[in-house]
């Protein structure tokens, strides 16, 4: 690649050195692609995630009722202790010997999602199979429920939705990881070619001479290839048998 003064690539040299490498650059691509998805589709495993959703609302009394916002200003603070208490090893334990037969149950991830200012909150439990993720969400409230009652003395726990098997994977996202792969092989391959442009060391015309390495041209060889050479070789052997003969018969 040429260099112009205080070595500065010009776009135009960028662009020539994309067009020579461009088969480098689309190998590449592809290639990083292919293995992209080859280890989504054969060596990722794919898990699923299934939601129950729960509701805590305290009973109020007659009395009691004019603290009412008060109240569930309190049950939404206090979701974050119910978060604790859903993944503690004392639901969890009670779930898993429940679920222990079940394909993925012992590598099940317990998550619990809220929404801002809402009494509502969601337990997601994420496995490698869609329906031992439904029946641990499903466990899990019915546990909490019952636990709850002892250790708070909140009997007011509705399950508001019962979770259910969810065939769609959440994850290997396969169009994500082939668009990563896409784009890591077009880099790689840009890199890869900008990198034996910087490394041959061909001086390819006389630009690269005089301008690139400061040296003075004194001409300019023409290539000859072997068969031309050849073809000249063997005029002058003929024309030194023709004249050896001439000698000879004088």
């Amino acid at each position: 690649m040429n260099t112009e003064s205080a070595g500065v690539i010009s776009f135009g040299e960028i662009l020539l050195t994309l067009r020579k490498h461009i088969m480098l650059i689309l190998g590449t691509t592809v290639v990083v692609t292919l293995v992209a998805a080859i280890v989504t589709v054969f060596f990722m495993t794919p898990k699923y995630t299934s939601g129950t959703q729960i509701l805590v609302n305290r009973k109020m009394s007659a009395e009691m009722a004019g603290a009412q916002l008060q109240a569930n200003q309190a049950d939404i603070q206090m979701i974050n202790t119910y978060k604790d208490i859903i993944t503690s090893p004392v639901v969890r334990s009670s779930v898993e010997k429940q679920s222990n037969n079940l394909p993925g149950a012992t590598d099940s991830e317990v998550s619990v999602a809220t929404q801002t200012n809402s009494q509502v909150f969601t337990i997601n439990v994420t496995s490698t199979d869609p329906f031992t993720s439904a029946f641990v969400a499903n466990k899990t409230a019915q546990v909490f429920k019952k636990r709850i009652v002892k250790m708070m003395s909140i009997n007011n726990v509705t399950i508001v939705s019962k979770a259910k098997a969810n065939k769609q994977p959440v994850s290997p996202k396969t169009k994500l990881n082939l668009l990563a792969g896409l784009v890591l092989g077009l880099i790689l391959g840009i890199g890869l070619a900008f990198l034996s442009e910087f490394n041959d060391k061909t001086v390819k015309d006389e630009k690269f001479l005089t301008e690139t390495l400061g040296l003075n041209s004194l001409g300019i060889i023409n290539e000859i290839e072997q068969k031309e050479i050849n073809r000249l070789i063997q005029r002058k052997s003929g024309g030194i048998e023709r004249s050896s003969t001439h000698r000879r018969r004088v």
